[in-house]
């Protein structure tokens, strides 16, 4: 495990768990922290080892958003995605998962949604708080919620600063699953570890396509599609297919590349 002063790295076979460790501020991110937490980013996406990633607060809270504490004395913050050196800007090379109980709020709903999945228990809040101080959204809210639930929804969530609970957040597709409070992390983990056993290649591609061919023209999207699919056809399908012919790997089990 590798420990920061706000942040912790957990590889357990091919899944690393991300913690932020700031529980008497509901995980809210300060610059070291956010430093911290780009750092762990960095790491996982380069270790060779690790194939998909969780997120997750300690302390019952996923994240509170930016410190706003530390932001009243500092106007000129750096956007957290959309600057040059936003960390929540281009996604990762491999999946991450957030695994979110409490609060995911303001900036926490920005880093929830720059992950692929978001699994969450009963005590779940999603929202824009922020828009109660005048803090506006640089985090990649205003674009990418409202291409996972819908234009309508996001604007009235943006607008109004509202807390989505739970339910509704699965109901609209901001949430895949909702699990008994508690049991976000652990269900996210087995979800990581459910990915992680297929072959890598046409996994990632697929992920890849699905991000990339957003605004695309169909045309566009589907020759980025048979672009990115190119890797894995020459390394994995064959093999794959040649398995299958052999009675493996038909209920997802023995998917090693």
């Amino acid at each position: 495990m590798t420990h920061y002063e706000h942040i912790e790295i957990a590889t357990a076979d091919t899944i690393t768990t991300i913690t932020i460790n700031r529980p008497h501020a509901r995980n809210a991110l300060h610059g070291e922290a956010v430093a911290e937490l780009k750092r762990a980013f960095r790491s996982f996406d380069g270790d060779p080892v690790a194939r998909v990633g969780v997120i997750h607060g300690a302390g019952g809270a996923f994240c509170a958003g930016a410190d706003l504490k530390q932001m009243s004395g500092d106007v000129n913050y750096e956007a957290w995605a959309g600057h040059s050196g936003g960390w929540l800007g281009a996604p990762l090379s491999k999946p991450l998962i957030a695994a979110v109980a409490g609060h995911a709020v303001a900036g926490g709903l920005g880093l929830a949604l720059y992950c692929d999945i978001r699994i969450v228990d009963t005590t779940a809040v999603f929202g824009v708080f922020c828009r109660r101080f005048g803090v506006p959204m640089s985090d990649g809210t205003t674009v990418r919620l409202p291409r996972l639930i819908g234009e309508s929804r996001a604007m009235m969530m943006m607008l109004t600063g509202r807390a989505v609970g739970a339910e509704e957040a699965q109901s609209i597709g901001l949430a895949a699953e909702v699990v008994p409070a508690g049991q976000s992390l652990q269900r996210a983990q087995a979800l990581a570890a459910e990915i992680a056993q297929f072959p890598q290649r046409a996994m990632r591609s697929d992920r890849r396509s699905l991000l990339e061919s957003r605004g695309l023209e169909l045309d566009s999207a589907l020759r980025l599609e048979a672009r990115l699919a190119e890797s894995a056809k020459r390394n994995e399908a064959q093999a794959g297919a040649a398995r299958f012919a052999q009675g493996l790997g038909r209920h997802g089990a023995d998917a090693n590349d």
